[in-house]
């Protein structure tokens, strides 16, 4: 579980998947909509809603559980890991279903590994998913409006 957790640090697998798409005219499309919800997901989650809510981490409250992890210095809801996870793995399953299987279960570890290692809740895993997937589908939904398949192809003359 530590690995898994590790992996969703920071967003670090999601974003280094949205720049390694960018790079590719098959994936670009979608590594452009990764990177939109995952700055969705880093604003409205790490910024705005851990602040609103304050909400204690569990590992704070029963301090008697020793942690496998350094203890988090942020707050728990929602959890992060789970809103970056999900936002580009619904990304990436809008765009290509089989690969987004493959994310979404990897989103999946990665959201209940916030749950074994103690530092988060139920709720907050549970509210950080559905908010990344919703971020996933705005991000989409703006992608999708404003850039044309035609407009990220690279010109070979």
């Amino acid at each position: 579980m530590f690995f898994i957790t590790s992996l969703g640090n920071a967003g670090i697998i999601w974003i280094v998947l949205s720049v390694i798409f960018l790079f590719s005219k098959k994936y670009r499309k979608c590594g452009i909509a990764m990177a939109l919800a995952l700055l969705f997901s880093f604003i409205f989650g790490n910024v705005i809603l851990k602040n609103v809510f304050a909400r204690p981490r569990p590992s704070w409250v029963d301090t008697s559980v020793i942690l496998l992890i350094k203890n988090p210095t942020d707050f728990s809801f929602p959890s992060g890991h789970s809103f970056a996870s999900f936002a580009g793995a619904t990304v990436i399953y809008m765009y290509h279903k089989r690969e987004g299987i493959a994310a979404l279960i990897l989103a999946a570890l990665i959201a209940f590994s916030r749950l074994y290692l103690f530092v988060h809740y139920p709720s907050d895993v549970l509210m950080g998913s559905i908010f990344g997937v919703i971020s996933a589908i705005v991000a989409v939904m703006i992608v999708n409006k404003f850039i044309s398949d035609d407009s990220i192809k690279v010109n070979k003359s």
